[in-house]
């Protein structure tokens, strides 16, 4: 069977069909790219590989027919195929805006094809000069990529400029060897390569966005989840976060207040913003997003805003409950400087941003309650302490006093007195002496007199005396000396608390022992009662916590910056320990 020879036009136009293929899904993939993540550099890319696939459809045109205005479309449609490829690589790169003087660039393919071809009637002539605009404006593109890298360190631009370099390289041999049939097909598979690896490239830079826009808004959302236990506020290590972002060199917390806006918080060359002012362009996009409600980058290239240093100014809304209450603003040379291709995932991060801002308010007006709180129940329990000083001073100096004359005189009567009335006068100065025992009881507990007499110390040891019970209850007491230096309200405070736990010890089950050990760190003082009882009840201990003495107890040494614990010890014994700040540091 014979078959017909492949004619060199039908091979050169199979390898074109192949290339026109390949470009066309390249238009589709930049189309979808550019519905999804709604970006301007992503259109243009399609507008390039779509004027690309036109140049391919021209020249094709031309191998069937011969027609010269085929020729001349595939020369128009070459230079617009260079324009769109610089034009998306400087958006990319550099958020380029259109300008008037870029039709020059639009315009020249048109002419000089026109006069090339149809006035001069020379290919060569119209072709050279068309070929080295392409390669030209093909190593512009790949030097906006190669810019960009070097100044955000992106592999996936590095990779995409390199590419660029070579194709337009590749693109000086067209009149020199493609034009004369030397590199057919071999020059369109090659064009096809360079194709699908620039496509790679975008793809690349996509997913590179993505990463690193990911990277960022964890980083920045793992400073929100810090809250008030880290020294600095939630505003100061976001903004701190946002430093590192690639090409940023400062960044600031813009909030509005009663309708004005102003800059709070700053870092990086934007630390200064809150105190001296912040330039336009910041205060401006501040402004732009809280209207728009939608992310901004501006590039500030105007001739009035050649005074600002940075080139990039990004802003993010912050929003509240129902409204945007300020704005995140960065600056620094990056093209968009937090990489996130998805404005929802921004807008996210603005509510996140927004809420933790809130409860770090709403925690420290807390806190601010919390303290006033405080205060108020220092202030209560000193009005307290001088409120029992007072009944002490009433009883022990006037009552008790009353009582002790009255004994004396009862005393004086029963001397006086005839038998018969002796028993009553008896009875009546027992029940006197019963009252004055009761009265100094009552005062002993209202105010230790052993305290203000003979020191902390002293007077603790005279209490484990006091509950010593020799043939039932030994009280064992260890303190160090000197007496660890305590202000009179931890020193009472102290007293309180040894008395009230021996008090539980005694009323809730110690078999036979109580040891009371007063210590030091080098900033706190200690007091531990432990027993040797069952140790407390699920009851007992909900009871002792709620209400009664270890609860007031617990109140007095809070105020004082202290703690107090309860707890069993194997079930073998209960344990109650307070801890209180020591007012000069260790003195032992």
């Amino acid at each position: 069977m014979n078959s017909s020879p492949i004619l060199p036009s039908d091979t050169e136009l199979a390898a074109a069909y192949l290339q026109l293929a390949v470009t066309l899904g390249l238009v589709v993939l930049c189309g979808i790219l550019n519905r999804r993540y709604r970006r301007q550099y992503f259109s243009l890319w399609a507008l390039a590989w779509a004027v690309y696939s036109l140049r391919l459809v021209a020249i094709i045109t031309f191998l069937i027919t011969g027609v010269q205005a085929s020729l001349f479309w595939h020369q128009v449609a070459t230079g617009w195929t260079a324009v769109a490829f610089l034009g998306a690589a400087f958006v990319f790169a550099q958020r380029a805006a259109w300008r008037p003087v870029y039709g020059v660039l639009v315009l020249f393919p048109v002419v000089w094809s026109f006069i090339g071809i149809y006035l001069l009637d020379d290919f060569v002539l119209a072709a050279v000069p068309m070929i080295l605009f392409l390669s030209v404006t093909t190593a512009a593109a790949g030097w906006a990529f190669f810019r960009y890298h070097r100044l955000v360190n992106s592999p996936a631009a590095r990779f995409l400029a390199l590419t660029l370099f070579l194709w337009a390289l590749h693109h000086l041999d067209y009149p020199l060897l493609r034009a004369q049939g030397a590199w057919n097909p071999w020059g369109y598979y090659l064009d096809i390569a360079f194709s699908i690896v620039v496509g790679l490239g975008i793809v690349f830079l996509v997913l590179e966005d993505l990463d690193q826009g990911l990277t960022n808004l964890t980083a920045l959302s793992g400073e929100l989840q810090g809250g008030l236990g880290r020294k600095e506020s939630t505003a100061e290590a976001m903004l701190r976060r946002a430093l590192s972002m690639r090409g940023v060199h400062g960044s600031a917390l813009w909030i509005t207040t009663e309708g004005n806006g102003h800059f709070v918080q700053g870092a990086g060359v934007a630390a200064l913003w809150p105190f001296e002012g912040a330039p336009e362009p910041a205060r401006r996009a501040a402004e732009q997003v809280r209207h728009e409600r939608v992310p901004s980058v501006k590039r500030w290239n105007e001739r009035h805003e050649k005074q600002f240093e940075h080139a990039y100014t990004a802003a993010l809304p912050v929003f509240g409950e129902e409204d945007v209450i300020g704005a995140i603003v960065v600056v620094g040379e990056a093209r968009d400087p937090f990489t996130v291709l998805d404005n929802r995932f921004l807008l996210a991060f603005g509510h996140q941003v927004g809420v933790a801002l809130a409860n770090e308010e709403l925690s420290r007006d807390l806190i601010k309650r919390t303290e006033e709180l405080e205060r108020l129940q220092a202030r209560m329990i000193h009005q307290h302490e001088e409120e029992r000083a007072r009944i002490w001073r009433e009883l022990h100096d006037e009552t008790a006093q009353v009582l002790a004359a009255l004994n004396l005189q009862l005393g004086v009567i029963a001397e006086r007195s005839d038998e018969a009335s002796a028993p009553a006068l008896d009875r009546a100065k027992t029940l006197l002496g019963e009252g004055i025992g009761s009265i100094r009881s009552v005062t002993r507990n209202l105010r230790p007199v052993a305290l203000d007499d003979l020191g902390l110390i002293p007077a603790m040891r005279a209490l484990a005396r006091d509950f010593h019970q020799p043939a039932t209850l030994d009280v064992d007491f260890e303190a160090p000396s000197p007496a660890p230096s305590l202000s009179s309200e931890a020193e009472s405070a102290v007293y309180r608390a040894m008395q009230e736990g021996l008090s539980n010890a005694v009323r809730h089950g110690a078999r036979s022992r109580v040891s009371v050990t007063l210590s030091c760190t080098e900033s706190h003082a200690i007091l531990t009662v432990e027993d040797d009882g069952p140790g407390f009840s699920e009851d007992i201990a909900v009871r002792l916590r709620s209400g009664g003495g270890l609860a007031g107890i617990r109140e007095r040494v809070a105020v004082l910056g202290g703690e107090l614990k309860m707890e069993n010890r194997n079930e073998n014994g209960a344990v109650v320990s307070v801890q209180l700040p020591l007012q000069n540091g260790n003195e032992e």
